[in-house]
C-alpha cells in the first residue's frame, strides 16, 4: 500500500475561507459560505466547518469554528470562563436551562442579530492557535491521525518550511481510514 502523506488529504490554503483579524463576524461568515460554494464536492466530501484568520502581514494567526460563531453572538458567555473546562463537567439538562433563567444570556432575541454580526470583530472571540496545531505536509497518514486524536483537534494547520500551505480536516482523515476499511478483504 502507498504511503499517504498529509499533502494527500490536505485542503490548500487558497481553497479554504480565510478572514483578516479585523473581518466582522459578519464578513468571517460570508467568507465561509463563499469557500464552501467554490468547494470540489468530487474531491471533498465534506464542507468546511472552520474559517482561518490572518494578521497584518497575512501570516495565519486563529480559526474561528461554527461554535465559536454562536458563542460570539453571546457576550455574556465570556464571562462565564473557559466553555471546554465548563463543558466536560457535565452538566445535566435542568442546569443548563436554569442557566438561561439566572444568567444574562440571550436576552436579547435573535433580531440582534444582524447588528451584532456587523459589529463584533472577528480578534475578539477567534481561536489563537498553539504550537501543537500545526503538521509538516509530509508526515505520514498514522502521525497525522496520532495527532489529532492526542490533541482532540477538527483540523490542523499544514506547513511546508515556515509557511502555512494548507489544512488538514479531521473529515478529511476520516473518510480516508474508512476508504481504506472499506476496502479490507474480510
Amino acid at each position: 500500500m502507498k504511503t499517504i502523506e498529509v499533502g494527500d488529504l490536505m485542503v490548500p490554503l487558497e481553497e479554504y475561507a480565510t478572514v483578516s483579524q479585523e473581518a466582522t463576524l459578519f464578513e468571517a461568515v460570508v467568507a465561509l459560505e463563499e469557500a464552501q460554494n467554490k468547494l470540489d464536492r468530487t474531491r471533498y466530501k465534506y464542507l468546511h466547518r472552520a474559517i482561518l484568520v490572518y494578521n497584518k502581514k497575512g501570516r495565519i494567526v486563529g480559526k474561528i469554528s461554527q461554535h465559536d460563531v454562536l458563542r460570539a453572538l453571546e457576550p455574556a458567555y465570556l464571562d462565564l470562563g473557559d466553555p471546554g473546562r465548563l463543558s466536560r463537567a457535565g452538566f445535566s439538562p435542568q442546569f443548563l436551562k436554569s442557566m438561561l433563567e439566572h444568567q444574562p444570556l440571550w436576552e436579547s432575541p435573535l433580531r440582534d442579530i444582524c447588528t451584532k454580526a456587523a459589529q463584533i470583530k472577528v480578534k475578539k472571540f477567534m481561536y489563537k492557535l498553539t504550537k501543537g496545531e500545526y503538521i509538516e505536509e509530509t508526515a505520514t497518514l498514522e502521525h497525522a491521525t496520532h495527532h489529532l486524536i492526542m490533541g482532540h483537534h477538527h483540523s490542523l494547520l499544514v506547513t511546508r518550511g515556515k509557511d502555512i500551505v494548507g489544512i488538514l480536516r479531521l473529515t478529511d482523515v476520516f473518510a480516508e481510514i474508512f476508504g481504506i476499511m472499506k476496502a479490507c478483504v474480510i
